[in-house]
This record gives structure tokens, C-alpha cells and sequence, in this order.
């Protein structure tokens, strides 16, 4: 996986580069790469973004700025970029992401967030410079750097040796393997505390009833 995250912000992805499965998978060769429009703008004064048409309050980070940074990047018109790797523009206004779009980007082996600050996106960016528009719930964020980030570690812990155990990713919520629903309750030692005892069925060794009581408290998750 060939990750990029055009961001005006790219010091917010330090932590994320640091954690275990984005380190393992970094390690077995996928790329994690910030680009940061300022860099490229052609205002003066690093400019990226200015008051909208219309009147309304707020800045809109401007088209002609996105167009030059990801021309600088990439050495391609963004138009033409679209059909050669998937370009997501992060936005309240998207398509809500879930496991079956995020197995669908950890399949692709080049994908670029676009993150968006202030009052968002120029609408130009998104309609001729993006192939996917999403969102990661129906509320509003500051900017879309812990978008992205979201985005990012559901994708990467679905690379191969990103959670350090092939098995770790395979029954988990919303996989096919739980029939796209929500993971059934784990419980550890202690078996007793406080009063509260975790279930007999799992302590008594029987396979195939874990199996069952496991799908069962699943199925009743998804209800």
C-alpha cells in the first residue's frame, strides 16, 4: 500500500506513524507519505484558502492550491490522477465509511486522502480532483486529519503483517467471518471478580459450544 495525505497539518501524523501495526506495515513495505499544499502554493505567503463566494463565514481552501500541489507531487494532472489511483476527499458530506469500503481501499495499492480545513474544500476539488468522496459519521471535525486517520488505521491493520498475527483481523467486527456483524464479548482472568463471572461456556474447554455462544451473542449484537 502506497499511502498519501495531502494535509496542511503533516506533524499530526507523527503519533500515527508510531503505532505498532502502522510500524509493521510501514516495515514490510507500504508507504505512508504527507504532502502539505502550503509547499506548492503559488499565492504569496503561503496562502491556501480564501473567503468564499457568496459571503458566509470562514475560509475555503482554494482549487488553484490543490491543482499545484498535487501536480508538484505527482508530476500528472489531478484530472488524469483519478483514474490511476483512488483520491478520497474527506467530508461530513460523503459516503460513510464502513468495513466494506475499507477492505475495498486496503485492496488498492495506491490511494491519497485529501484533508480539508477551515470551511472545507473548494467544490471543484472534489468533483474533478477526487474519485471517492467520505465521510466518517454526520458530524463536523475541526479538519479532516483524524479523518484520515481513521481511515488510514482501519486500512492499514488489514495489510498483510500489520497486526504481527495472520489470525488477529480475521474475527472481528463486521468481517465476514461474523457475517458482518459486531464481535461477540471477550472476556480474561480473572474468571471471577467482584461477583461477576465470565461464562461458564468458556471456561469449559468445548469448542464447538464456544463457537456457538459466540455467534449467538453476535447475532444478538446486531439486533
Amino acid at each position: 500500500m502506497n499511502l498519501d495525505i495531502v494535509t496542511l497539518f503533516p506533524e499530526s501524523f507523527d503519533w500515527f506513524r508510531s503505532q505498532r501495526h502502522v510500524v509493521n506495515a510501514l516495515a514490510a513495505g507500504s508507504t505512508l507519505t504527507t504532502i502539505n499544499p502550503r509547499d506548492h502554493t503559488p499565492l504569496s505567503g503561503r496562502q491556501v484558502d480564501d473567503a468564499p463566494f457568496g459571503g458566509g463565514a470562514g475560509m475555503v481552501l482554494r482549487v488553484d492550491v490543490m491543482d499545484a500541489a498535487l501536480q508538484a507531487h505527482y508530476s500528472v494532472d489531478p484530472v488524469e490522477l483519478r483514474r490511476r489511483r483512488r483520491i478520497v476527499a474527506l467530508s461530513p458530506a460523503g459516503r460513510l465509511l464502513d468495513e466494506a469500503l475499507v477492505s475495498e481501499f486496503a485492496g488498492a495499492p495506491e490511494l491519497t486522502l485529501l484533508c480539508g480545513r477551515y470551511e472545507g474544500f473548494d467544490e471543484r476539488i472534489v468533483e474533478h480532483f477526487a474519485s471517492d468522496v467520505v465521510s466518517i459519521g454526520r458530524y463536523v471535525l475541526s479538519g479532516g486529519e483524524l479523518a484520515a486517520m481513521v481511515l488510514a488505521d482501519a486500512v492499514f491493520r488489514k495489510l498483510p503483517g500489520a497486526l504481527g498475527h495472520a489470525d488477529s483481523s480475521i474475527e472481528e467486527s463486521y468481517s465476514d467471518a461474523l457475517d458482518g456483524q459486531p464481535e461477540y464479548p471477550q472476556y480474561t482472568r480473572p474468571a471471577e471478580y467482584r461477583g461477576w463471572r465470565v461464562p461458564d461456556v468458556l471456561l469449559g474447554g468445548h469448542h464447538a459450544e464456544i463457537r456457538r455462544w459466540r455467534r449467538e451473542r453476535a447475532r444478538e449484537r446486531a439486533t
